[in-house]
């Protein structure tokens, strides 16, 4: 099966336009149709962008879930409400609309990251910040991630 995979760094241009890598546009071409959504991600200062099958899932996913829970009101209030529709033009760019950008706190330096079934896009400072071993608690992750095996 292929998945969205590896690390991908670019800059947005003047108009809020990304060059979607190659790598992933390869998988999106290949796996899905050219139509995607942006969203804002649930608890991370990044977007998501699912290719319209993948998101065809999550809706699902909510749509069963109790809507007068308050996580769920969070999570429809905060991924659902800022979706946005999009498609790779033929230049390979997406453009990330400027409230999501404002959202995610991307300005310039952008780390496109693949992750299985969606891409996230953060804001560079951002993801050397959620990535740098010295900034979490390395010893819990350690210890949650081998009780999953890994």
């Amino acid at each position: 099966m292929t998945s969205f995979l590896g690390k991908h760094y670019r800059t947005l241009d003047p108009k809020g336009r990304i060059i979607i890598p190659g790598p992933l546009r390869n998988i999106i071409s290949r796996k899905y149709s050219n139509k995607l959504y942006i969203t804002n991600a649930a608890f991370d200062r990044c977007l998501h962008i699912y290719p319209l099958e993948e998101w065809g899932i999550l809706e699902e996913k909510v749509r069963s879930l109790p809507k007068m829970e308050e996580s769920v009101k969070y999570f429809l209030r905060r991924v659902i409400a800022s979706a946005v529709e999009c498609e790779i033009d033929k230049q390979g760019r997406i453009l990330i609309p400027y409230e999501q950008r404002q959202d995610a706190g991307i300005n310039g330096d952008v780390v496109i990251v693949g992750q299985l079934d969606k891409i996230e896009i953060w804001d560079r400072s951002g993801w050397d910040d959620v990535t740098d071993p010295e900034k979490v608690d390395v010893k819990t992750y350690e210890s949650v991630l081998a009780g999953y095996g890994l």
